[in-house]
């Protein structure tokens, strides 16, 4: 294990000390978070303010709005950490193909490291950056409540959303390291990123709510991992902050808003269940390691 330690370490310190990439790594995520709780998010607690208004009857309009604000930018920020898992895994998995362009992988090849565990220093350097950075964009999402006035999660819920987003990490870097196996240039890493931060927040039903989609496009999103990993955050995120706002209407109205806005789902009638969505997470994982480890082992066939 010793050697799979230090090349996760020289994995990590090569991206970090990559000030740019880290940088604008941290950019994008503020950007992406500023954007989606200055214009999304208000648009969607208006909407909610006037169904509270439509249900509820005689209620506190100013209690309301804070209420349905600071629970449009939980929900928003459960997206926005999903979305970090993806891409900054990604980005750091750009090591592999840097390395692989610049011959620096063939210094590998050419010593008694095992590619199982060169492979594992690829993952594990990439599962800890990007989980590092999304707890980042966590701590930065409660800093902004806090000023807020609205208050912080409790401890529970952050322990919860901190193993979450370690298990959403790893999965997506599994897939990712399958993926840059296939990839051989700098360039086309890039573009490939470019494709996946765009496609990503549509696949997991992040930029729109779930409920504003087809069932048929519900039912293929069901089969990604990231919207499963989504909905586990936005479910710990939202939890207590739905109790609050929906306090004194009917639990369907908020059982309705949960499916809706896709922190519940449900295949059929049938409510997906927490720990189902952590093994599909995981067998998402296993099956891109096992893959990979197929494609290394072809590789590694031809190189003799």
């Amino acid at each position: 294990m010793g050697t799979v330690f230090y090349l996760t370490k020289r994995n990590c310190l090569v991206f970090l000390r990559d000030r740019s990439a880290v940088f604008f790594s941290v950019l994008s995520m503020m950007i992406v978070l500023g954007l989606m709780v200055v214009f999304l998010g208000k648009m969607n607690s208006d909407s909610l303010v006037d169904l509270l208004a439509e249900f509820g009857g005689e209620r506190d309009r100013a209690l309301d709005e804070k209420n349905a604000a600071y629970l449009i930018q939980l929900w928003t920020l459960g997206g926005i950490l999903a979305v970090n898992s993806v891409t900054v895994t990604l980005t750091v998995l750009g090591n592999m193909v840097r390395d692989e362009t610049r011959k620096r992988i063939m210094a590998f090849y050419v010593t008694p490291v095992d590619r199982v565990k060169l492979s594992l220093g690829y993952i594990l350097s990439s599962w800890l950056v990007g989980t590092g950075m999304c707890v980042l964009t966590l701590a930065a999402g409660e800093a902004y409540f806090l000023i807020r006035g609205y208050g912080i999660l409790s401890a529970a819920a952050l322990l919860k959303m901190v193993g979450i987003i370690a298990l959403c990490a790893f999965t997506f870097s599994a897939l990712g390291y399958l993926l840059a196996l296939f990839i051989h240039s700098d360039s086309a890493w890039g573009g490939l990123l470019t494709v996946i931060g765009t496609l990503v927040g549509f696949l997991g039903g992040i930029y729109l709510s779930l409920g504003s989609l087809s069932e048929g496009l519900q039912n293929v999103l069901k089969c990604i991992p990231v919207l499963h990993g989504t909905a586990m955050l936005r479910s710990v995120c939202t939890e207590a902050a739905i109790g609050e706002t929906f306090a004194g209407l009917p639990d369907m109205v908020g059982d309705i808003f949960r499916k809706e806005m896709g922190v519940t789902l449900f295949l059929g009638e049938k409510e997906i269940m927490p720990w189902q969505q952590v093994a599909f997470l995981l067998v998402y994982a296993i099956i891109a390691i096992v893959a990979a480890a197929l494609v290394n082992r072809k590789r590694k066939l031809k190189d003799r």
